[in-house]
């Protein structure tokens, strides 16, 4: 599926330096909401394959994540480096709008491509810089990747079983935060630049990426003196909500306030339970969370999963299936949503990955080119475009 729509950020032209995860995952989100992204690669060597790490990262013989973090981008080879290159890449910021760079704070500076360098050959431009601890303070200088913004920023400690080491969430959480907010910070100085008329610097950092969704985790500890623990699957002193078990899997139920939980004993075929002084308030069911769990676990137990839904869904009653991949690629509401879409690979075929989101009712994004196959395969074409330097014939 290749939509050939112009999405909201239609005619806004990103300079992408970054590599592995954050910086082009912010790059990935510009480009399916219509703006148009070259990504700047490192040339091959005699020692150096070239290009972004993440083109062989990922799973299978031809590793896939390539195809999705790389699409809708343009790719040009140069060696940030070498002079030379980087007057090609100070000539392409000068004709940005934004620019995303995921390096150790300093690189920009010593190659020469700095925001006041940058910033006096394109006034308006928007630098987006994502680094593991921010351009300033004690820690700046120190090399950081996502699972190390999660530690610091409070999420390993809190995630996992409580007699076990902090658990790592399955997925790159951190970067993907990180990425999220430098995008929403590029388009938070793009509608400021509307009035001023000047671009800016957005300064991401991994670990404060992470602690902007850690709740109250700070005032809990600072004001009442309570720090989080890892707690495994349930939310302390919130219940029922937990993952029980169906004679067939496992199945995710939240009925913690009082009217949901009426409903839920109801469904139970147990509907005193809702007038039980052990279980009638929000207070008394966390107190006796465990006792709880284990009387609706008893109940699931007998049922299967497709059973629990029916009876979940009949009741009105938050409720879901715990779903892997093989089940998104089936569901049909992920199909009636487009949450997954499928892009044609000139090496893999037909690649189903997730769509693009969120979406816009008069000006959809879309997936415009599938992820560039070859380091630099859109020099010539980017250099004419951006630079005006004649095609070759």
């Amino acid at each position: 599926m290749i939509d050939p729509g112009g999405g909201p950020l239609a005619g806004i032209r990103v300079l992408e330096m970054g590599q592995l995860i954050a910086g082009p995952f912010c790059g990935q989100l510009l480009g399916d909401m219509g703006a148009e992204v070259v990504k700047i690669e490192s040339p091959a060597t005699a020692t150096r394959r070239g290009g972004d790490p993440m083109r062989d990262w990922g799973q299978g013989k031809v590793p896939t994540w390539w195809r999705v973090i790389a699409r809708n981008k343009q790719s040009i080879a140069l060696d940030l480096g070498a002079p030379d290159d980087q007057e090609v890449a100070r000539r392409l910021a000068g004709q940005a709008d934004i620019l995303i760079e995921n390096f150790r704070p300093g690189t920009l500076e010593r190659w020469g491509l700095g925001p006041e360098r940058l910033h006096d050959l394109n006034p308006r431009l928007i630098i987006v810089r994502v680094s593991g601890y921010g351009q300033t303070g004690p820690y700046a200088q120190r090399a950081g990747f996502g699972g190390i913004g999660e530690a610091m920023g409070g999420w390993r400690a809190i995630v996992g079983e409580p007699d076990r080491p902090p658990s790592r969430m399955g997925v790159s959480i951190g970067d993907s935060l990180a990425a999220t907010y430098g995008c929403m910070g590029a388009l938070a100085a793009l509608h400021e630049r509307q009035t001023s008329g000047r671009g800016q610097v957005v300064d991401v950092s991994l670990f404060e990426s992470v602690l902007q969704v850690m709740e109250s985790l700070i005032p809990e500890q600072a004001v009442a003196g309570h720090a989080r623990t890892r707690n495994g699957s349930i939310l302390p002193g919130i219940a029922p909500s937990n993952v029980y078990p169906c004679r067939d899997g496992e199945y995710l139920i939240g009925g913690n306030s009082d009217a949901i939980f009426a409903r839920l004993a109801k469904a139970m075929g147990k509907p005193e339970l809702a007038d039980d002084p052990r279980y009638a308030t929000h207070l008394a069911r966390g107190e006796r969370q465990g006792e709880l769990d284990a009387l609706i676990g008893e109940w699931t137990r007998t049922l299967s999963i497709a059973e629990l839904e029916a009876l979940m869904i009949e009741h009105a009653i938050p409720a879901g299936r715990i779903f892997g991949a093989a089940d998104m690629l089936t569901d049909p509401h992920f199909a009636a949503r487009e949450a997954i879409v499928t892009v044609e690979d000139e090496e893999l075929g037909p690649v189903p990955m997730q769509g693009v989101f969120p979406k816009f009712s008069r000006t959809p994004g879309g997936i415009r080119r599938a992820a560039p196959a070859i380091v630099g395969q859109d020099g010539t074409v980017v250099r004419a475009a951006w630079l005006g330097e004649a095609r070759e014939s």
